[in-house]
């Protein structure tokens, strides 16, 4: 069988483009480890690693944070889905930078001509500068919307949009996964004031002002919509509301306690 090829820290470094400091903290952090050692005792990288390289490369082309992708590769990410959802920002991305172009070309040939821009192309430049991608719906709307009116639905999907790509990632995969983890720590033993579950209720409170806008009703809305319809909105069938209500306090607790 051949043998599987590896790479060091430097060389794989600079064949993606990063810093052998950023790998060495995504190393530390946990986020992306090299899962194969030489007969010297040096560690190296292997092709599965590479894939997982791509995966984190592509999350935060996207719009995600270090924790946010740590958490999804943890839960599973579709491959398939992955290079879709790049595919559609790079794409987006090059129509927005071939419209801005168009712009500045015709920009720059009436400067050159000692012609004065009129207002209307300047401010169809300005749109172009400031354009964004497709947003991307929630996945749980529907389990939602027998929560929210239709005003708050609206403003999920505006706060949303403005998310990007990064929508899917954080509401049906980083979300659930968090509120997984944190009924691990209750059914464990764990007390609300464990630094673990005060770290989890943090990013569920800043994955509430994310989708909500900071707005305090929609935010109750959405947590309502969590305590009392777990089993759609964690993506578990089976999930029990009564235990679900158990974790909710369980969290409030811990917010408590800060």
């Amino acid at each position: 069988m051949p043998t599987e090829q590896t790479w060091k820290v430097g060389p794989l470094a600079e064949a993606s483009g990063l810093t052998v400091r950023t790998l060495h903290h995504w190393d530390q952090i946990g986020l992306l480890q090299p899962s194969r050692r030489t007969s010297s005792g040096h560690r190296s990288y292997t092709e599965q690693d590479v894939v997982r390289l791509y995966q984190i490369l592509a999350l935060r082309r996207l719009g995600l944070g270090l924790d946010t992708i740590g958490t999804c590769l943890d839960a599973g990410v579709d491959p398939v889905r992955l290079v879709r959802e790049h595919l559609t920002a790079t794409e987006t991305a090059l129509a927005h930078l071939q419209d801005l172009h168009e712009r500045l070309a015709h920009l720059h040939t009436e400067l050159t001509a000692e012609r004065r821009p009129d207002t209307a192309a300047l401010l169809r430049l300005l749109q172009a500068i400031g354009a964004t991608g497709p947003s991307t719906a929630p996945g749980a709307e529907q389990a939602l919307r027998r929560h929210l009116d239709d005003d708050q639905l609206q403003a999920l999907r505006d706060h949303a949009a403005a998310l990007g790509p990064a929508t899917h990632y954080l509401l049906e995969v980083e979300w659930p996964q968090l509120y997984r983890r944190a009924e691990a720590l209750r059914t464990a033993g764990a007390p609300p004031t464990d630094p673990r579950v005060r770290r989890i209720a943090d990013r569920l409170d800043e994955l509430g002002r994310l989708f909500s806008g900071g707005d305090a009703t929609l935010s109750a809305g959405v947590r309502t919509a969590w305590c009392e319809d777990p089993a759609a909105l964690s993506g578990t069938p089976d999930a029990p509301a009564d235990e679900w209500a158990q974790l909710g306090e369980f969290l409030d607790q811990a917010r408590r306690a800060r």
